[in-house]
């Protein structure tokens, strides 16, 4: 099913493998909006940043935290609540992220960061966060709209790491852009419906996954972020559960977990996702779960950076998972595009009042 292009096709009326097949030129789009940043914002004046957002937004927040660790002198938080931490104060650059604007949780995060007198930067297509920001005298990022937040990742996150060059937090990313636009451009034409199954990692992979509870392992540091992300898209895209954890606190409590019940334990098909920069404990970590695990869950994959800047094997990863989450979709013949329990629950909340 997965070399019958008219069958994925059809699933795909929206354009989901199109958009992905496009996250090359929109990481492109996304360098030169961010070549533009002009915000008022000093870095003398903070001391530490959070990034409020949900779903795709706050995954361009927490791929930022991650890739920042070891660079930027001063806290990166993620927060995915309607309130923030009482540690911010008017030394905290708050940084809204919502595609669409509309985000309720953040909307509510902005109005307390206001509140407690921040510093904030909003990033949307629009929507009542833009309109709210200009009002308030913030600045503003403004990113094409036109997409599925899930699918405008470059949107939501090379800005942002823009922003922290401007503001002088890290050194230059600009070779390491280049190269992640290089390595997309490479793996797309290895990735897309086009090639056949045995040329076809994202494929074979997605049939490995099929049927079975996808579970993803990354490692904190480095791939802790992206496999929350393959979980993410497996979810939305394929409309089937997937999970993720990170070593080494999985070898704490989860991987005990691994003894019954035996039948659902056989469903289950782990990804183990490695980098170069991961912590070389953790590597063995991996490679001795993985042999605590053989012959109990229905296999265990591992799955490769490629690359040789921290932008482009973080991306590659990433790159390789949204393939998967739509094959999959192909496989249980699913529209990867409408999220129709978000859309549900949006308009369930929408009718209660506080």
């Amino acid at each position: 099913m997965l070399d019958n292009l008219e069958t994925i096709a059809q699933n795909d009326p929206s354009g989901m493998f199109e958009a992905v097949y496009n996250l090359p030129e929109q990481i492109q789009k996304a360098y030169e909006i961010g070549k533009n940043i002009s915000v008022k914002v000093k870095a003398e004046d903070i001391d530490k940043v959070v990034i409020t957002g949900l779903g795709g937004s706050a995954i361009g927040g927490n791929l930022l935290r991650v890739f920042v660790l070891d660079k930027c002198k001063i806290p990166v938080i993620v927060n995915r609540d309607y309130v923030l931490p009482a540690y911010v104060d008017s030394k905290t650059l708050v940084i809204a992220s919502s595609y669409s604007g509309n985000t309720e949780e953040t909307l509510s995060a902005y109005q307390d960061a206001k509140s407690k007198g921040a510093k904030i930067i909003a990033i949307t297509t629009g929507g009542k966060l833009k309109e709210f920001a200009e009002k308030d005298g913030f600045d503003v990022i403004t990113i094409p709209s036109g997409l599925q937040p899930r699918a405008a990742l470059g949107y939501s996150f090379i800005p942002l790491l823009m922003l922290f060059v401007k503001l002088g937090l890290i050194e230059p990313v600009d070779d390491q852009i280049e190269e992640t636009v290089k390595v997309l451009s490479d793996l797309r034409e290895r990735y897309k419906p086009e090639v056949p199954e045995e040329k076809n990692l994202a494929k074979r992979l997605t049939l490995k996954l099929w049927n079975k509870l996808p579970i993803i392992y990354g490692i904190s540091g480095t791939t802790e972020v992206i496999a929350e992300r393959w979980k993410g898209q497996i979810c939305e895209n394929s409309k089937s559960p997937a999970y993720f954890n990170v070593f080494s606190e999985l070898n704490h409590n989860e991987i005990v977990g691994t003894e019954s019940p035996k039948h659902i334990l056989g469903l289950f098909e782990i990804v183990m996702l490695h980098d170069t920069e991961d912590h070389k404990r953790n590597a063995i970590r991996m490679d001795i779960t993985k042999d605590l695990v053989k012959g109990v869950v229905s296999g265990v994959n591992d799955i490769y950076s490629i690359g040789n800047s921290r932008l482009a094997r973080m991306f590659s990863l990433i790159y390789l998972g949204d393939y998967v989450s739509l094959y999959l979709a192909t496989l249980y013949q699913n529209d990867p595009t409408p999220v129709k329990k978000i859309d549900i629950l949006k308009n369930k909340l929408a009718e209660i009042k506080d």
